[in-house]
């Protein structure tokens, strides 16, 4: 449901957009919708949105903000995340509240994702 003054709405550039899916698709299980050769919608993981093709990608490093994933076995996450094709740029590590890794997706966009386990 929408609701005033929520975030409702994430989209991310992506240099290759059909890694970028089949990335999410294999690693998290997201389907997307493709609306044209440009943009692809992903929905029902939390917060919806999209990836639109640009030569650009979100890192923390250069100010992009950090969507952060829900873990309930870090490790096995961390797997998936580097068998289909992501890089591990922050090995896990304990903060408080939990323990948690930083990655990027095959276009380059840095998400992290913790568990309090």
């Amino acid at each position: 449901m929408n609701q005033h003054g929520k975030l409702n709405y994430v989209e991310f550039p992506a240099r290759d957009l059909l890694a970028t899916k089949s990335f999410f698709s294999e690693a998290f299980g997201w389907t997307f919708t493709d609306y044209g050769p440009d943009y692809t919608a992903f929905s029902d993981q939390g917060l919806d949105g999209g990836f639109f093709r640009a030569d650009m990608c979100s890192e923390t490093s250069n100010g992009g903000a950090l969507l952060v994933f829900y873990s309930e076995s870090l490790e096995q996450t961390e797997i998936n995340v580097k068998q289909t094709g992501g890089k591990i740029v922050k090995p896990i590590f304990d903060f408080p509240g939990g323990r948690r890794f930083h990655f990027t997706e095959p276009s380059g966009n840095e998400f992290a994702v913790w568990s309090d386990r």
